[in-house]
């Protein structure tokens, strides 16, 4: 990613791009993003880590800025930074690294 992101996630908070969400038709025609718009990802790359505090604690995250990652559906909350739209999320909703 080329341009820099003027913000840093807290806690133990993840900083997420989402993965772009492609839906086919069953005849293989591409619908553009407003045609499932109530579709959510569950997928998406690790931009920026928080200082990794919980209760005051410093812990270690199991991700690392990168990974590509399969998250709960409903739990990240979407914000837009520079017109393109981010994902902050806890790391306990994180449920899997995609390898």
């Amino acid at each position: 990613m080329a341009k820099s992101i003027k913000i840093q996630p807290i806690g133990n908070r993840v900083l997420v791009k989402p993965d772009e969400i492609e839906e086919k038709t069953s005849g293989g025609l591409v619908l553009p993003p407003s045609a499932s718009e109530d579709q959510k990802p569950e997928t998406g790359t690790i931009i920026k880590l928080g200082k990794g505090k919980i209760d005051g604690k410093e812990v270690s995250f199991e991700v690392s800025v990168g990974d590509r990652i399969y998250f709960k559906k409903y739990s990240p909350d979407e914000i837009l930074i520079d017109g393109d739209k981010y994902l902050l999320l806890n790391e306990e909703d994180i449920l899997a690294i995609i390898k």
